[in-house]
């Protein structure tokens, strides 16, 4: 496509989906499967094919699988079945009645159909000392790899969230015989996601394995301190750590999509999100 009153050419697909994690690579998949012969792309922002997530968090961070035994599909897949892959690129904007998005950078790619499948971003502790060094979170290869680097050197390592990631992490973290502080908010882990017995069962499971998991504990703050990391909680203590992992649910990655005129709510661990009043095109 040439924009009209420039030579700029503009890349364009009839069907473009945004998100290169499961929902948006199945996507993909599907329509291949069931005859779609238009052109088709996928733009994701990290640099990786898709590959599984569920893994991050046990056999990927415990070192029992290598990354390209996570991958949705070998990269080759992709190319033979003619899907573009454009990665590392994140979506920027959406500009619905140019049917086109912009991706970082700056180029804009112009679609005839748009898959949304972005997903969510971690969602950080609401507190200050959120952004310190040492503080991580689990969402992609990259976090996984970078704490992993760091994990050497770890002793203690408080793990804020008593979720499938905080569980899971604690697990795999234990089981390399790091002392693991779990510390969940709510009066049992899981609360969102199981019955009482299911929670209680598990918080017997881990503590029987040495995780010192605590529930009912609010993080207050996190702050410097010596050779690592201190998490202050409600009362007053202060837990010294040189690792924080924080695993307390995901906020929809949506933004540019909601700017272009989709409405949406979101909470607790996702979201759903729906046209309300749409501009022309989404």
């Amino acid at each position: 496509t040439v924009i009209p009153g420039s030579e700029k050419v503009m890349r364009r697909f009839d069907v473009l989906i945004v998100g290169a994690g499961h929902a948006g690579a199945q996507a993909a998949i599907t329509l291949r499967q069931h005859g779609f012969e238009g052109s088709l792309a996928i733009v994701g922002d990290e640099p990786d094919p898709p590959y599984e997530r569920p893994p991050l968090s046990k056999e990927y961070l415990a070192g029992e699988k290598a990354f390209d035994r996570i991958l949705i599909r070998p990269p080759a897949f992709w190319s033979e079945r003619g899907v573009d892959l454009i990665l590392g690129r994140a979506v920027t904007a959406v500009d619905a009645r140019a049917h086109s998005v912009t991706v970082a950078g700056g180029e804009e790619i112009g679609y005839g159909k748009l898959v949304w499948a972005a997903g969510g971003k971690p969602r950080p502790l609401p507190c200050a000392g959120s952004d310190l060094a040492g503080v991580h979170t689990i969402r992609s290869r990259a976090d996984v790899d970078r704490l992993t680097a760091e994990l050497p050197g770890a002793g203690r390592i408080v793990n804020v969230g008593g979720g499938y990631i905080g569980l899971e992490v604690a697990a795999v973290l234990r089981k390399r015989g790091l002392e693991i502080v779990l510390l969940e908010a709510l009066d049992r882990v899981l609360a969102r996601v199981a019955a009482e017995p299911i929670s209680r069962f598990y918080e017997a499971e881990h503590r029987a394995r040495g995780v010192d998991l605590r529930t009912g504990i609010v993080v207050e703050g996190l702050e410097p301190g010596q050779g690592g990391l201190g998490a202050r909680l409600a009362g007053g203590e202060l837990l010294a750590a040189l690792m924080v992992i924080v695993g307390i649910g995901i906020t929809p990655a949506a933004g540019p999509l909601v700017a272009a005129g989709a409405g949406g709510a979101g909470g607790g661990g996702g979201g759903a999100f729906w046209p309300t009043r749409p501009r022309p095109g989404l």
